[in-house]
């Protein structure tokens, strides 16, 4: 049995979502999700597509403000992905990862990422680059670390960037490309080898 809330659809996700932002103080933080114990109230209809897209009930998220307002209140449990308020948790489907990284800038010794939901990433320690590879084509499909187990896919013109930056680096898997930020090395592929 859907509860009120689930059943009072997105504006009621957005009230509750925006209400949470407001007791966070507002501001340019994000609401303390991680903090936050509510009961499971079901799952909503809200699919984050591979490309980043937001959809609701099969029809794309319109509203951009709405979207970057949902994903500050977007956690990954063990059980999956969900909107957390202090008063509920609601799962949602996420194909890929919840967030695209659109934009990559050198700033020194550190690489600034932007997202599409507007987080700004320094890449580091806590905010690390992996680069899994597909089994069946070999094409890599590059991450970074947001926030507490939420990431981002390197949109392919970003990765392309990063690997312009890369440099040439002995691994214990062998010679790796990789790029550096902010005291961290990342590996982003391996150097070609001559074949036979």
């Amino acid at each position: 049995m859907p509860s009120d809330t689930a059943s009072s659809g997105l504006d009621g996700v957005a009230q509750a979502a925006k209400a949470a932002g407001d007791g966070a103080g507002g501001g340019k933080g994000l609401p303390p999700v991680h903090l936050w114990n509510p009961p499971h109230c079901g799952d909503i209809d809200i699919r984050i597509a591979r490309d980043g897209v937001w959809f609701h009930e099969g029809t794309p998220i319109g509203r951009e403000a709405l979207v970057r307002l949902f994903s500050t209140i977007l956690r990954r449990d063990p059980d999956g992905f969900h909107l957390v308020t202090p008063v509920e948790k609601m799962r949602i489907t996420v194909e890929d990862a919840p967030f695209i990284a659109v934009r990559v800038d050198r700033d020194g010794e550190a690489l600034r990422f932007l997202t599409n939901v507007g987080d700004e990433v320094v890449a580091g320690p806590d905010h690390a680059i992996r680069v899994e590879e597909d089994p069946t084509s070999g094409e890599p499909r590059p991450y970074l670390h947001v926030r507490r187990g939420l990431e981002a896919l390197i949109a392919r013109p970003v990765f392309y960037e990063l690997v312009e930056m890369a440099a040439e680096r002995d691994t214990p898997e062998g010679p790796r490309f990789g790029v550096a930020s902010n005291g961290a090395w990342f590996a982003v592929g391996p150097v070609a080898s001559d074949r036979a």
